[in-house]
């Protein structure tokens, strides 16, 4: 499958650059960030100290390969979302080794899904992913499911040829699908110049779904509307642990927390 521009092999110059720069300025930057929206929603994380603490995490694809997750948890990685499944036929093949490895490391995990909606409806491809790994457990252990919302590596028209109505509708029906199913809202990775260029700035999922915001850059910079606050943050193609890095804006004890639900 051809590699999305966030999926991409890293330019080593450039992520030493950004990685050097977000370890230098990340601390300051969620020190006075407010409570993230999944705090809010839930109760956790509400007091004096949210947003005053962050757990390093990860996400990796087949790309990746055997992940050695001993080491990442060794290097302080706690949490991992695990790429499942593509459109409405593809599955990763090392998605069961990995998420399964993540586990046993004591790494809490989760499954995305790179969304396709050039391929189909969106509830077909909702149902590929849970049957084939994006399913959720109230165990403390397992992230919501997520859905990998970014700029088209397939095509010249970064929304995949929909409206921006269109493509609210199609996200909508995404989420609902995978909420009947696992119980869960999936948490929403996407950019913000995505967000505002493919569904017009929809605020429709600020209040009801994580954000997981892609910025390769020293903060998380504007969010996409609807959103006051991020729950996870991307911010380098490689660094410290395998894969993309990623902050969760909380402290790890809210970071249980909203794994349980």
């Amino acid at each position: 499958m051809p590699l999305s521009p966030l999926r991409r092999p890293p330019c080593p110059l450039r992520t030493a650059l950004l990685t050097t720069l977000a370890a230098i300025t990340v601390t300051a930057t969620l020190l006075t960030a407010p409570p993230p929206a999944h705090a809010v929603a839930s109760g956790h994380g509400t007091g004096s100290a949210a947003g005053a603490e962050q757990v390093p995490g990860m996400d990796v694809s087949r790309y990746q390969g055997t992940v050695d997750w001993q080491g990442a948890w060794d290097n302080g990685a706690r949490w991992t979302y695990v790429k499942a499944t593509e459109g409405t036929t593809f599955q990763s093949p090392t998605f069961p080794e990995q998420f399964r490895g993540a586990g046993d490391a004591g790494l809490i995990r989760g499954a995305y899904h790179f969304a396709r909606p050039d391929l189909s409806g969106a509830a077909e491809q909702a149902t590929h992913f849970v049957d084939h790994g994006g399913g959720w457990t109230a165990d403390g252990r397992t992230l919501p499911p997520a859905l990998d919302l970014e700029h088209n590596p397939y095509g010249q028209d970064a929304c995949y040829g929909r409206g921006q109505s269109d493509m609210v509708s199609w996200i909508r029906e995404f989420s609902d699908a995978v909420k009947a199913r696992t119980g869960r809202a999936p948490a929403l990775y996407t950019t913000s110049d995505w967000w505002t260029r493919c569904t017009g700035g929809d605020t429709s999922f600020g209040g009801t779904h994580p954000l997981w915001v892609a910025r390769y850059a020293t903060s998380p910079g504007t969010l996409p509307a609807g959103w006051s606050a991020h729950t996870f943050w991307q911010y380098a193609d490689s660094g410290t642990f395998p894969g993309d890095q990623n902050w969760f804006n909380g402290s790890y004890d809210e970071l249980k927390a909203f794994a349980r639900g």
